[in-house]
C-alpha cells in the first residue's frame, strides 16, 4: 500500500500528519515495513520529527551535456532541438545551462559530430534513517537547483527498490498541484488531502480536488485544525461526496508541542483521531493494515 499525504497549500499540517501517522502504524503493524519518504525536497522538514539510525548517506545526480569543443562545428543543432532552452550557442562557445535541461538526451543523441556527452551534476542528496521498523527516507534538492522532479523521482526509486511491496509506504508529497506533486502521487494507491477550515483552504483543496480527479486518483480528505473557522470545507466535502476521513482539532496543546519538534502521539483526541484516519484509509481502499489488537 502506498499512500501520499499531499495538500493545495503549505502550512496544513502534511508534514505533522505524515509524520505522526507513519510513527503510530510502525507501533501497530505485525510483520510489515513501514516507509515514510519525505518528497518535499525543496524544504524536507520530516525529519525534525522522526529519529534514529542512520544507515544511509548518498548524493544524487541527473546526466547533463558536457561540450566537447574540438568536436564541435557549430551547427545549432543541439539547440534546435532542446525544448528547455538549456542550451545556448555562440560564435565561439556552447554553453549548457544544467538548471534547465530535462537530460532528456535529444542534444547528444542528434549531435551529428558527437560533440556533446553526457556528465553527471549532483542534483541533491538522499538520507535514510531507520528506528526498528519505521524507516525514515529523506530527499533534499540541493541549493540553488531549481527542478524538484528528478529528485522525488529518485527518492521514490530508493524506497522501491531497498523495500517489497507488502511494505507500508507513506509519502509526504510537497504542497500545491504543480509537477513535483504529480510525480508524487502519480504511483500511489491512495491521496490524503490535508486541509483546514478557512477560506484559503477550501480554495487550495478544490484545486487539489480537481487535480486528483484529473488523473483518476483515489483520495479522501483530512481536516486539520478543526474547530476553527465555518463549515464550508464540511460541506464542500458533502456536496462532492468526497470522504472525510478525520478531523484533527484544534488545541493549545498540539501547538505546544509541534513547536518544541515532538510528536502528539501522547495526546489522546490526536491519537484517537488518527486511529479513525487509518480505519477510514481501510475502508476506502479495502486493505487491511494487519494491525494488533487494541483491547
Amino acid at each position: 500500500m502506498k499512500i501520499t499525504i499531499a495538500s493545495g497549500k503549505g502550512g496544513t499540517g502534511k508534514t505533522t500528519l505524515s509524520a505522526n501517522l507513519a510513527t503510530l502504524l510502525s507501533n501497530l503493524v505485525t510483520n510489515t515495513n513501514v516507509v515514510l519518504a519525505d518528497l518535499d525536497v525543496e524544504e524536507p522538514n520530516s525529519g525534525i520529527f522522526i529519529k534514529g539510525e542512520k544507515v544511509k548517506d548518498e548524493k544524487k545526480y541527473k546526466p547533463i551535456p558536457e561540450w566537447i569543443p574540438e568536436k564541435c562545428t557549430f551547427c545549432n543543432k543541439c539547440k534546435e532541438v532542446c525544448n528547455f532552452n538549456a542550451i545556448i550557442m555562440l560564435p565561439e562557445n556552447v554553453l549548457v545551462f544544467p538548471e534547465l535541461c530535462h537530460s532528456c538526451y535529444a542534444c547528444v543523441d542528434l549531435c551529428p559530430e558527437d560533440a556533446l556527452k553526457m556528465k553527471d551534476h549532483q542534483i541533491g542528496n538522499l538520507t535514510h534513517f531507520k528506528q526498528s521498523n519505521l524507516n525514515f527516507i529523506e530527499g533534499e534538492l540541493a541549493i540553488g537547483e531549481q527542478q524538484a522532479v528528478p529528485m522525488i523521482a529518485q527518492t521514490i526509486d530508493y524506497t522501491n527498490k531497498n523495500y517489497p511491496e507488502d511494505s507500508l509506504f507513506i509519502y509526504d508529497a510537497p504542497p500545491g498541484t504543480s509537477c513535483p506533486v504529480i510525480e508524487s502521487v502519480k504511483d500511489t494507491d491512495f491521496v490524503v488531502l490535508v486541509t483546514e477550515p478557512t477560506p484559503f483552504g477550501l480554495h487550495d483543496l478544490k484545486l487539489s480536488v480537481e487535480t486528483m480527479k484529473k488523473i483518476g486518483k483515489k483520495f479522501g480528505v483530512v481536516i486539520n485544525r478543526h474547530g476553527i473557522g465555518k463549515k464550508d470545507v464540511e460541506t464542500f466535502c458533502r456536496e462532492e461526496n468526497i470522504p472525510v476521513l478525520g478531523r484533527i482539532p484544534n488545541m493549545e496543546k498540539i501547538a505546544k508541542e509541534y513547536a518544541k519538534g515532538e510528536l502528539l502521539l501522547k495526546i489522546p483526541e490526536v491519537k484517537e483521531e488518527l486511529m479513525h484516519i487509518i480505519q477510514n484509509i481501510e475502508s476506502e481502499t479495502n486493505s487491511h493494515f494487519n494491525l494488533r489488537d487494541q483491547s
